[in-house]
């Protein structure tokens, strides 16, 4: 049975009754927290703490369905994604479609690496920097890359992976922006997948909606993997942008990702 976790951040009195509800089932272990941003933020929006073993990240909507409708059409036609041997993966020397179309975007020289292919971020569009800004005004961090999937229909997915990679500051969140379709995100310990040492840790499963903003905290890509499955039923295109801060000294040709 997959499990709904969310315990809310601290209410202003103006949040509306629904960000009242208090459901914590788990608690985190008490490992390292991000050092900056973690409750100071410019532009205060009623966020839900989602809490299990080692899992930490924070939901909220960002965006009005207007705005979020708005922005999706804007992006639709800027975003240029990747065409030929650059929308492909290379498993144990095979080649695979990425069941999705993908996109790199961030500051001059960025480079984004997964299955041996390297993908050069192409500069900032007006869009995605204004996406960028309001996600940095609503939580006090920096990004300088973003990673854009987008799901024509519910059978275009991704498969489940961690956001790990060397290159990505350990300081900073991921964060999530999700535009047009809702679609289901799940969560599942490393512990509770395979191998002798599997446990029974029950998998945490997030509705995103249109105009979305999840912050993935540390320590959650180091204990949970997370995916989003195919949806049949699902007939409308989704776009999902992840906000990431990559330190350039760090980046290695070749790092697996998804």
């Amino acid at each position: 049975m997959d499990k709904f976790l969310t315990r809310k951040r601290k209410r202003s009195s103006e949040e509306p009754d629904e960000w009242k509800t208090e459901a914590l089932i788990k608690k985190p272990t008490e490992e390292e927290e991000c050092e900056e941003g973690e409750e100071e933020f410019s532009n205060p929006i009623p966020w839900q703490k989602i809490e299990a073993e080692g899992l930490d990240c924070d939901y909220s909507l960002l965006f009005n369905k207007e705005e979020a409708d708005h922005l999706f059409n804007q992006l639709e036609e800027e975003v240029e994604y990747f065409t030929g041997d650059n929308a492909k993966l290379q498993v144990y020397g095979k080649s695979y479609n990425i069941p999705r179309k993908q996109a790199t975007y961030g500051d001059e020289g960025l480079m984004y690496s997964f299955s041996g292919v390297n993908l050069l971020a192409k500069p900032w569009t007006s869009t995605l920097e204004h996406i960028r800004d309001a996600v940095t005004k609503a939580t006090g961090y920096t990004f300088n890359f973003v990673l854009i999937n987008r799901y024509k229909d519910g059978h275009d997915h991704i498969g489940e992976h961690r956001d790990d990679e060397r290159e990505l500051d350990p300081a900073c969140p991921i964060a999530s922006v999700s535009l047009g379709a809702a679609r289901h995100l799940i969560f599942r310990h490393r512990d509770a997948r395979t191998g002798p040492r599997k446990r029974q840790i029950e998998p945490v499963k997030l509705e995103l909606a249109n105009g979305s903003l999840l912050l993935m905290n540390f320590p959650t890509n180091t204990y949970w993997y997370h995916s989003l499955p195919i949806r049949k039923k699902v007939i409308t295109p989704r776009i999902n942008l992840t906000f990431r801060r990559i330190v350039k000294n760090r980046q290695k040709n070749g790092t697996k990702t998804e």
